[in-house]
């Protein structure tokens, strides 16, 4: 059962290999001052679960073309993105128009948002929709296309064809993967046309992203991470990756550190 997945050190073990792609058993015995054996025995773990294939000597990504089953997903970094959705509700104003996006975290920010008075919100994700009906201030739009089975989420033609309706305040979005060169990567298709739809079609772009998605490589190009307003993590991304906000001009948001666009430059230049 997904409960049974990950203490906390299964946990690092795989935020460790979605960053760096393999890890070799001898790092991770030394990096959490374990046997050997007991590496193993956590790989062995994560892999019955599918998160990581084991490989000779150490542990790599399952894939770069099926995402994390979405039950895992829900678990996994569950604290971070409860940290991220409660600092990009605090940017949410009442009564502002939003989309918010398929995945774990935009479910985290419907949570955080449940407090906010007269939000309209469109989205493609049905647990988002379930999330925030209990709000009698909230108007809840649902874009039509083909339900996922696997998580709720809503996706086809006739949702980019309802998105492309509206210009809305604020699209709130997640993505699976930040590569190096600051490119948003995601595993369905039908999914990033969606989001894509969304980020040109809104007045400012939120991404929620949690340190697990920062280097991870996934198949389908959504876009680049200077096409959003403001990242949200828990964490200080990469140096590469700060160098590519501040380059664009993309707000920085972190637990401990909040970069508006306009103070940035001048931050940046003195550093």
């Amino acid at each position: 059962m997904i409960g049974s997945i990950v203490n906390q050190r299964q946990q690092e073990i795989l935020s460790l290999v979605q960053q760096r792609g393999f890890v070799s058993i001898e790092t991770l015995a030394q990096n959490f001052n374990v046997t050997p054996q007991t590496i193993r025995r956590d790989i062995n773990a994560l892999c019955e679960q599918e998160l990581l294939t084991r490989y000779h000597g150490g542990a790599g990504l399952s894939s770069t073309v099926e995402n994390v089953e979405y039950a895992a997903r829900q678990v996994l970094h569950l604290e971070e993105k409860r940290k991220i959705a409660e600092m990009v509700a605090k940017h949410i104003p009442d009564r502002a128009s939003i989309f918010i996006n398929i995945g774990t975290t935009t479910e985290e920010v419907a949570k955080a948002l449940q407090n906010h008075t007269g939000l309209r919100i469109i989205t493609n994700n049905l647990n988002v929709a379930a999330i925030l009906r209990s709000n009698p201030s909230f108007e809840i739009i649902i874009a039509g296309g083909v339900v996922r089975q696997r998580d709720g989420g809503i996706t086809g033609e006739a949702t980019i064809d309802f998105i492309r309706q509206f210009k809305v305040d604020f699209g709130i979005i997640g993505i699976s993967c930040i590569d190096a060169e600051g490119t948003l990567l995601d595993f369905d298709y039908h999914e990033v046309r969606v989001t894509q739809a969304i980020i040109e079609n809104s007045r400012q772009v939120f991404l929620g992203a949690d340190h697990s998605k920062f280097d991870r490589c996934a198949m389908v190009r959504l876009g680049s991470i200077s096409q959003v307003d403001a990242l949200f993590t828990d964490q200080l991304p990469p140096p590469h990756i700060k160098a590519i906000l501040a380059e664009s001009n993309v707000a920085l948001h972190t637990p401990t550190l909040s970069i508006p666009q306009i103070e940035r430059i001048a931050i940046d230049k003195g550093s």
